[in-house]
């Protein structure tokens, strides 16, 4: 049965920077207030031109020039993300054209915060199926536009983001171990966006009411995010076969400070064993895990042989963990083509294939 290692990694966060202080001139708010009872400095924010599939696009190159591989190397593309381009289409599918990844099947998974950790054990079990050999799970989203900024309670919190691994298959031992994967929909009120599906259709009294923003009831869901990271930490662990004491890092979904301490006491672990970049991002939902390890990686805090845990909590209620042991990219084998040209190339292609369906519908005929 091969193993899937991590051998790419990469990420992308828009350049528009909104600081605690831009914020208090929206709301009744303040830096230390917010700081306080959050940890987070700032947050990115996403330009008009910008979405979640230009983010995910953008991370999965980077992704894929770690790892050595093309676009037209994937065989399945797995976007985790709450704030998709459109109900359909995929918003894997939008990433899959804009890359250029051809021969890859792709599909969107929704699982709040927790979508990343989903992705990954998914991605894992299509290579150790035999189903896949290179997989690209992302994370990528723009809770900006989902924000009522007239709401203190929820707007200081988010921010966007997208990251992107690259799971590749291999007959040597490593890459993804244990996870976890656990669900509680009696709770799914907690955190929500009640309108724009099928039960609250947008309409002038959702959009009039607030309903196409985010609602969080903040202490439940921390009572519960605090409940549940050290106990799925710990379960991945087990699964994995370690102890605690043999992990070098834990990379945490970034929502809160006073979550990350409450797990590391829960796992009576010192915070330094835990990445923790929330400060400058905020919560970015099923990105901030991707973009924390890639930061870990560059800050020299992950590194190749390394044990690590990635674990997770969000809105459905969902919550899991993943264990790996850390591989870096591959020796280098190629390329003459680098994968940070098939953006370029991809807009062609696509331009090309719709002109095929329109010719085609013109010498067959189109029934109305």
């Amino acid at each position: 049965m091969p193993y899937a290692h991590i051998t790419g990694w990469g990420m992308s966060v828009p350049s528009k920077v909104l600081t605690n202080d831009d914020i208090s001139k929206m709301v009744e708010t303040n830096d230390e207030w917010i700081r306080d009872r959050t940890g987070i400095r700032e947050r990115r924010i996403a330009e008009e031109r910008q979405s979640s599939a230009s983010l995910g696009a953008e991370a999965a190159i980077e992704a894929l020039k770690i790892a050595d591989l093309l676009p037209t190397d994937l065989d399945l593309i797995i976007c985790s993300t709450s704030t998709p381009e459109h109900i359909f289409p995929a918003t894997a599918c939008i990433i899959q054209d804009k890359i250029g990844a051809n021969k890859a099947g792709a599909f969107d998974l929704s699982a709040a915060c927790s979508g990343f950790i989903y992705g990954l054990n998914m991605g894992a079990q299509a290579i150790r199926s035999g189903s896949s050999k290179n997989v690209l799970v992302i994370g990528t989203e723009t809770l900006s536009r989902f924000v009522n900024w007239k709401d203190r309670n929820t707007c200081i919190l988010f921010g966007d983001g997208a990251g992107a691994f690259v799971l590749q298959a291999s007959e040597q031992p490593g890459g993804t171990y244990g996870a976890v994967m656990h669900s509680d929909g009696s709770g799914g009120d907690l955190l929500s966006i009640p309108a724009g599906g099928s039960r609250n259709p947008m309409s002038e009294l959702t959009l009039r009411t607030g309903m196409h923003f985010i609602h969080m009831d903040g202490k439940e869901v921390f009572r519960f995010a605090t409940r549940v990271m050290a106990g799925a930490t710990n379960e991945a662990v087990e699964k994995s076969g370690w102890t605690l004491d043999a992990l070098d890092l834990i990379v945490p979904h970034q929502a809160n400070l006073r979550i990350i301490e409450a797990a590391a006491r829960g796992l009576k672990m010192p915070m330094d064993k835990f990445m923790v970049n929330l400060d400058r991002y905020g919560n970015t939902s099923t990105a901030s895990i991707p973009i924390a390890t890639v930061e870990a990686v560059q800050q020299g805090k992950l590194r190749p042989g390394d044990k690590v845990v990635f674990v997770g909590f969000g809105a459905g209620l969902t919550w899991g963990a993943l264990a790996a042991e850390w591989t870096g990219p591959r020796q280098a084998t190629r390329r003459v083509v680098k994968p940070g040209l098939f953006p370029w190339i991809a807009p062609i292609r696509s331009f090309l294939r719709r002109l095929g369906r329109l010719i085609e519908g013109i010498i067959f005929g189109r029934k109305a």
